[in-house]
Parts: structure tokens; C-alpha cells; sequence
């Protein structure tokens, strides 16, 4: 038994040594994911905590659940919850059913040219980062020297109303922009889907006299339907986390009852006057047990409904 282990531990080790170089390229993420993702779990007893500098972690008052109940009760709760998951769905649906219609539709064309221009045009806006991004929208939308502001002065001959500060124009101006920005990309995973379609069906739906839409139909979208659900499934669990940089910088006194989110309602608590880092860890501890509660519903319901799940 003993000369067996021994073997089966040399030709294990032996094996490793071969495959180096891919356990190096997977240590890369695992080292990232403890650092960023299972260290900080050893903060979270702050939430349970009256956190000071002076106490540190351990040595800081137990308080128990004081600082979920003061959440629970503040009068910001109903207002930032409604807030996150009014703009997180919104996005969810659009941005789910947007890139879903872009794929279909390059799928369809035929013109190589035409595809690979669309594509080009539709992916660039993915790399541009958040804060170039508002600062396009902000000389967009400026009511006297944006391009929104000239038109509207043209028009009408009067100056132009100053959308970003129109509170319900927030969550339009902040889902349309990540469509904007991020259809394209995220349609790549659905055309690649497409790509696996069965093209003897295609060809037997042609013979049949089925033209392209009903192909589309009674072919294509079945094909792309488990990724999609896969892909709803992971989003799910990202309900309750709406983009903090996006929201911050598109946030403005006036639009504040709209545009205040749980994300940066525990950065004002944390950072702002009066810091507590008790009460902020305390929120997004909540924040985290509802998305873990989500995305495991989601998975759960659509095993049942479909044969497509996570686990």
C-alpha cells in the first residue's frame, strides 16, 4: 500500500510538472480570487461590530444585528432599493433582448462586408472606459453647447431642458448608454451560439418553403435559448449590484431621489462625513445574501422549466 502511494504521488507530481505552464496560467486567477474575493470575507464580522480605528477588528464592541436594523429602518432603505433594482431589471431586460436582436440580425446577413463593418462599429464602444463615457454624454446632452442643445435650439428656437438633471430621465440615460456601449460585445456569445446551429435543419426548412423569418423563429432562437438562460441566470445574481463608477459621475443634486443606489449610498456612509464602516459593511453584506438568494432562485426555476442550469 505504502509503495502505491508512493508511485501514485511521483506519477501525480510528474504529471503536474508537465502541465506547468497551465497550472501557472490557472494559479493567476485563483491567487486573484482569494486575494479579492475570499479575504475580505474576514471583514465582514464588522458589520456585526461597532467598528473604531482605535478597536480594530477584534477589538471593536459586538453590537449584534443593530447596524441591519438601523438599515432596515433607515428612511434611505425603500428609496435606494427601489432605486437599484428599478435600474438593475431595466437593464437586465434591455440589455438581455438588445444584443439577442443584434445577433439574430447579423446572422441573417449575407454581405461579409456589411457584417464585419456592423460588428466593428457595434464592438468599439465596449472599450471605452466609464468615465470617457459620461464625459461623451455630458457634451452630448449640454443644453447650450451639446449636440442635444443645438438641436433643440434650432428647432424650437428655445434653449433646450437639461436632461441629466431630469430625475426620470436617470435610469434611461444610464440603461441606453450600457446598450450603447455593450450590445455588441455581449452579442458576440449569442452569434457564436448560432454558429453551432444545425444547417442540415436550415437547408430542410428551405426545401419546405420556410422563409428566412420563420427560420429565425422555429430555428435560430431555439438555438440561442440555453445560452440565454444561462447568461440570465449569472446576471440574476448581479440584480442588487447596479455600476457604482457610471452612477456616481452620472449623479447630480437633482436627479439624487432617482439616482441614489445601494452601491453609492455605502460609499457616502463609508467615505463621507461621518464615517461608519460597521453600518456600510453592514449593507452590502445585505446586498450580497440577496444576489446569493437570487441567482440560486433563478437556477432553481429554470431547472425546472428547462434543462438548462448553472448546478
Amino acid at each position: 500500500m505504502k509503495k502505491l502511494n508512493k508511485n501514485y504521488y511521483k506519477s501525480l507530481g510528474k504529471r503536474i510538472y508537465r502541465g506547468r505552464q497551465l497550472y501557472l496560467l490557472l494559479a493567476l486567477p485563483l491567487i486573484y480570487m482569494v486575494v479579492f474575493s475570499y479575504v475580505p470575507m474576514f471583514g465582514l464580522q464588522i458589520a456585526f461590530k461597532h467598528y473604531t480605528f482605535k478597536g480594530g477588528i477584534w477589538g471593536s464592541d459586538w453590537v449584534g444585528l443593530k447596524n441591519f436594523i438601523k438599515f432596515f429602518g433607515d428612511r434611505n432603505f425603500s428609496t435606494t432599493l427601489i432605486n437599484t433594482l428599478r435600474v438593475s431589471l431595466y437593464s437586465l431586460v434591455v440589455g438581455t433582448f438588445v444584443p439577442i436582436f443584434l445577433a439574430l440580425a447579423l446572422n441573417c446577413l449575407n454581405h461579409n462586408g456589411i457584417k464585419k463593418t456592423v460588428q466593428t462599429l457595434t464592438y468599439i464602444p465596449h472599450f471605452i472606459s466609464v468615465v470617457v463615457l459620461i464625459g461623451m454624454m455630458t457634451q452630448m446632452f449640454n443644453p447650450i453647447v451639446g449636440i442635444y442643445g443645438n438641436i433643440v435650439q434650432a428647432i424650437t428656437g428655445h434653449r433646450a431642458v437639461d436632461i441629466l438633471g431630469i430625475p426620470k430621465a436617470f435610469p434611461h440615460l444610464y440603461v441606453w448608454s450600457g446598450v450603447w456601449q455593450n450590445a455588441g460585445f455581449n452579442s458576440i456569445i449569442y452569434i457564436a451560439a448560432l454558429a453551432g446551429s444545425d444547417q442540415d435543419l436550415h437547408e430542410a426548412a428551405q426545401i419546405d418553403g420556410a422563409t428566412r423569418l420563420q427560420r429565425v423563429r422555429y430555428i435560430d432562437i431555439p438555438t440561442i435559448i440555453p445560452t440565454a438562460i444561462i447568461l440570465l441566470i449569472l446576471n440574476a445574481g448581479k440584480v442588487m449590484t447596479v455600476g457604482f463608477e457610471k452612477v456616481f459621475l452620472l449623479q447630480n443634486s437633482l436627479n439624487i431621489n432617482y439616482s441614489e443606489v445601494i452601491s453609492t449610498y455605502v460609499y457616502k456612509q463609508a467615505f463621507g462625513s461621518g464615517s461608519n464602516f460597521s453600518y456600510s459593511t453592514a449593507i452590502g453584506m445585505f446586498n450580497s445574501v440577496v444576489n446569493l438568494i437570487l441567482i440560486t432562485s433563478v437556477n432553481k426555476i429554470s431547472k425546472k422549466v428547462s434543462d438548462s442550469s448553472l448546478w
